[in-house]
């Protein structure tokens, strides 16, 4: 078990390159090699030591570049652990899916290495290495997006390129400035992320230009107001199964960015910092609500709609606590499995009226009953729905909030109502009704492949919904970790009051008055046993 973390990166990228030979049943090859590998991201939740107080497991370390500190560090806590099952469990629901017009060699070579990309971000413990990942990621989905999408899907693909690698260029000045920091005050130069969160509290101005540089990064991928417009484009234009990937793990790596390194690295500048960006979840959470209702897209009104939840996931990120930061976790999870079954529907209604307009449809669930069901309860569950699991995390990421800011997190909550509301719009106009196009009384209902893509999805969005604490309780106690590792690092006033907490200076004198106390107590105890 001591390597298995290392074979689950890399599994996938053997086999893409063990594909390049295979020239027939391309689609089951990569259904068994994605297979094997959700199965070892599993072998690897059942060993996860859930009642171990350290921060990561699995650790794997050795050197790259010794004169500069670039290693090749990796592990996992509560918070990664789940993000890699996601990214594997996603990956082989969406090869499930693919139908013959996908399979082709360079579209199963292209998944397999961003599921091995994807895993890679989420495990990487030195920062070089996360950074690599982070960049990789983009030349998959790029192909991905350039090559099979429909439509303007250059320059779709261009602008998600550009948007997401400028932002990563301005991160990359944040990282080296940090490690040269790092040098200067301990002598020793390293980008080992726990490293780091060892360093001595970095002086708050100049954590708030470190924090803007990483923000930069992570708020273009989330996609954050006003960052966000690359977003529809590349969803409207790509094929269905990379706005699943996009959707369920790539936007997920921006949320994640923010809580394994801008909240324990600069605590101050998230304290500082933590209004201006609710105001920017709450117009994310609020427009994309909208808009989405706006849309005569299916498709568009999905993609609006991952707007939306993403700034209830920013919200709970932001809230700074136990209860915000897990709702957060939990909530990219639900949100990745419910948008990416949301948007395979999406992608089979299409392949069959080849059109994602609304107004094509009406009346389909007499002749697609349980395309139907099972669109219900995605839509249900985006929207919120008690007992399932998009409630969970939205719930528990306002409440989160909630303790911070009881108008920010009312005015957030109203996203439950419009959600409720555009999600609904689309199924009465879709599902309902007299079937009035005489091309949808041929619609065929969904077949054993597509069964099979889509009911794990259903199983999962329900059971957790109704019994989350298998997920809830390793995230809590990474969380917990983290708000630690962000508390021992805080420098301003403003950051302790935030927290409830003393100085250093302060707590260390509490404790010197504490001790004759404990030592009388010792001599009273003494005295008691004599007698």
């Amino acid at each position: 078990m001591d390597y298995i973390l290392n074979l689950i990166i890399f599994f996938p990228l053997l086999g893409a390159i063990l594909a390049i030979a295979i020239k027939e049943n391309l689609k089951t090859y990569a259904v068994v090699i994605s297979s094997i590998e959700f199965g070892l991201t599993l072998l690897l939740w059942y060993n996860f030591d859930t009642t171990a107080l350290d921060g990561f497991q699995f650790i794997t370390a050795f050197p790259l570049i010794r004169a500069f500190g670039v290693s090749y560090l990796v592990g996992i806590d509560g918070i990664s652990l789940f993000l890699v099952l996601l990214s594997a469990f996603i990956s082989l629901i969406g090869f499930i899916y693919l139908n013959e017009k996908y399979e082709t060699k360079k579209l199963i070579i292209s998944l397999l290495c961003l599921e091995s990309i994807m895993i890679g971000v989420f495990c990487a413990l030195d920062v070089i290495l996360f950074y690599v990942f982070w960049e990789l990621s983009l030349i998959p989905m790029l192909y991905i997006i350039g090559a099979w999408g429909s439509g303007s899907r250059i320059y779709a693909a261009v602008k998600f390129f550009l948007y997401t690698f400028l932002g990563s260029m301005l991160m990359l000045v944040g990282i080296l400035f940090l490690v040269y920091y790092y040098a200067d005050v301990s002598g020793v130069w390293t980008f080992s992320l726990l490293e780091w969160y060892s360093l001595s509290a970095i002086p708050k101005d100049l954590q708030l230009w470190l924090f803007l540089a990483f923000f930069a990064g992570f708020a273009i991928k989330v996609p954050m107001f006003p960052f966000h417009t690359w977003l529809p484009y590349a969803h409207g234009q790509a094929p269905t199964i990379g706005s699943i990937i996009l959707a369920a793990v790539l936007l997920k790596m921006g949320t994640y960015g923010f809580v394994r390194f801008s909240l324990p690295l600069f605590p101050d500048a998230s304290v500082a910092l933590l209004t201006p960006i609710a105001i920017l979840c709450l117009i994310m959470i609020i427009y994309g609500a909208f808009v989405a209702f706006a849309q005569e897209d299916i498709k568009q009104v999905i993609a609006y709609s991952s707007i939306s939840h993403m700034g209830v996931i920013m919200i709970g990120v932001f809230a700074l606590n136990l209860e915000g930061i897990s709702g957060s976790v939990f909530f990219m999870l639900s949100h990745g499995i419910i948008s990416g079954a949301l948007f395979m529907l999406v992608g089979m209604l299409y392949e069959r009226r080849h059109t994602k307009m609304i107004v094509e449809f009406g009346g389909i669930a007499k002749v697609m009953p349980n395309y139907a069901a099972i669109f219900g309860i995605m839509a249900m569950a985006s929207a919120g729905l008690p007992l399932t699991m998009g409630f969970v995390g939205e719930f528990l990421s306002l409440l989160g909030f909630f303790q911070v800011s009881h108008i920010i997190a009312a005015i957030a909550g109203i996203s439950i109502i419009v959600g409720a509301a555009y999600m609904l719009h689309l199924y009465r106009r879709t599902f309902f009704g007299q079937v009035i196009k005489e091309e949808n009384r041929e619609l065929r209902d969904l077949n054993k492949r597509e069964l099979c893509a889509l009911l794990p999805l259903v199983a999962i969005v329900i059971w957790l919904g109704i019994y989350p604490k298998p997920i809830l309780e390793p995230i809590n106690k990474s969380v917990g970790n983290m708000i630690a590792i962000m508390q021992s690092r805080i420098v301003a006033q403003e950051a302790l009051d935030f927290f409830g907490l003393m100085p250093l200076g302060e707590a260390l004198e509490e404790l010197q008055s504490l001790e004759p106390q404990e030592e009388n107590l010792n001599e009273t105890d003494t005295k008691e046993e004599g007698r």
